[in-house]
């Protein structure tokens, strides 16, 4: 009885003991002190200063009805609000370091590091059901097409690093092909050709213009709206204590 006693002490100690080292794994993250909803975002969207949402550069031209209403739903899908979950930033504290430097390297602008929150919500190991893998969520052909080995013994999908040089040299050919940031990323998530049918077949190639699926029709207003809650964190619900350490590199 007393060598059970001494076994069930010695896991109680083991757990509290690992509580302590792994519960604060990430300290910069503090609990909300209010949840955004719909109206203060809409309050937050209406206060900027007029054009001041981009990507890579190219301005959302806010003040369209319809622009504005997408950019309000996809800021609110992604406040804690709706999210109820740190994770998001927390990944990106850890691979952000890794991803950003190679996009420089790549001459890639580097609001795309937001692509794998996106795609994966940055999680290892991730696969898609039509068998996209990685934090970059590659298709295997597009992974081979870019220098990855991917086949039965080895996925170099799942290497952050080969995944994300991949990644950088990918959008600069859909960089050149369509000679835009953002119809090279929404170009990133419905490929090159669906996107060059609809721009011929709509005659316009402003991506916040075009007519497009509903998942590439909102996939540059997810990745803005995830820029503004990585940057601005607390306008979301969140409460962040070292929200520049999740900000771009300082050149």
């Amino acid at each position: 009885m007393k060598k059970k006693i001494m076994i069930t002490c010695g896991l109680v100690l083991v757990f509290f003991t690992l509580t302590k080292i792994f519960g604060y794994s990430y300290p910069a993250i503090h609990q909300p002190v209010v949840k955004a909803d719909l109206d203060s975002i809409k309050s937050n969207l209406e206060s900027n200063d007029e054009n001041t949402l981009s990507f890579a550069n190219e301005l959302v031209p806010t003040g369209n009805k319809h622009i504005d209403h997408k950019m309000e739903q996809a800021l609110k899908a992604n406040s804690y609000k709706n999210m109820q979950t740190y994770q998001l930033h927390q990944n990106a504290e850890v691979w952000f370091p890794i991803i950003e430097p190679i996009l420089k390297k790549y001459g890639i602008p580097e609001d795309f590091k937001y692509i794998p929150l996106i795609e994966s919500g940055m999680k290892r190991g991730q696969y898609s059901p039509k068998g996209a893998a990685g934090l970059w969520q590659f298709m295997p052909q597009t992974g081979r097409d870019y220098g990855l080995t991917v086949n039965d013994k080895i996925d170099e999908r799942m290497n952050v690093r080969l995944a994300t040089v991949a990644a950088a040299k990918y959008i600069k050919d859909l960089y050149k092909q369509f000679d835009s940031w953002t119809l090279a990323a929404a170009a990133y998530n419905g490929g090159e050709g669906r996107m060059w049918r609809q721009i011929k077949s709509q005659k316009q190639d402003d991506y916040f213009k075009m007519k497009l699926n509903h998942e590439t029709g909102k996939y540059v207003y997810s990745l803005i709206s995830m820029k503004e809650v990585i940057e601005h964190p607390q306008d979301y619900g969140y409460k962040i204590r070292n929200a520049r350490k999740l900000l771009a590199l300082q050149n």
